[in-house]
């Protein structure tokens, strides 16, 4: 909900609400529920991945929108609690991910929601509340990385208050990240990397 390159595979991370391809749909659903991931629901998550890659066909290889993050990744990070779903019928159907790679910033390493859910707010919703949680716990900022040139990526987060940060300000972690993204993609759009502060 993005693709991931600072991780073992290449993965859309974040189909996010203002996809052209998503669900007419456009208000939140009651039914969706916000919550933190809990140990059933982590082998469930790949299949939303997968889906939500297909919509980066054409914008990357082909074999990076069969892979998904690791069950382990996926397993530490829920026992962690930086993993939340959004659920439907006590099912997940959009997932956020984060992964603290500085003591200041939270980082939040995959975004995806399923197409079938999508342009209902869970993408803006699970973002709040990765927000919401790491200025409850003393992060001053939220850091991504994302696509510059494909519009439902960059344009959402900042809507969202998230802002680019300058090359020239980019922290060791995320100089770090951008790197290994730069080195191993085969696709020749833009990676940028954002952060919005955290507030109260």
């Amino acid at each position: 909900m993005i693709w991931n390159f600072h991780r073992p595979s290449l993965l859309c991370e974040d189909m996010v609400d203002q996809h052209p391809g998503s669900a007419i749909a456009r208000s939140p659903a009651p039914d969706y529920q916000i919550t933190l991931a809990r140990p059933k629901d982590v082998p469930l998550l790949p299949a939303i991945e997968l889906a939500a890659g297909r919509l980066y066909a054409g914008h990357a290889p082909e074999e990076a929108l069969t892979e998904t993050m690791s069950a382990e990744a996926h397993a530490d990070a829920q026992r962690l609690g930086h993993l939340w779903v959004a659920l439907l019928n006590d099912a997940p159907v959009a997932f956020a991910h984060v992964r603290v790679i500085e003591a200041t910033a939270a980082h939040l390493e995959e975004l995806d929601v399923h197409p079938e859910h999508g342009r209902r707010g869970l993408g803006t919703r699970l973002v709040m509340t990765v927000c919401a949680w790491a200025a409850a716990r003393g992060f001053q900022s939220v850091t991504l990385t994302t696509f510059r040139d494909i519009a439902w990526n960059m344009p959402f987060y900042a809507r969202l208050g998230f802002e680019v940060i300058p090359p020239g300000e980019l922290r060791p972690a995320l100089v770090s990240l951008v790197e290994d993204e730069a080195r191993r993609s085969r696709v020749s759009l833009i990676r940028v990397a954002m952060q919005r502060p955290c507030i109260g």
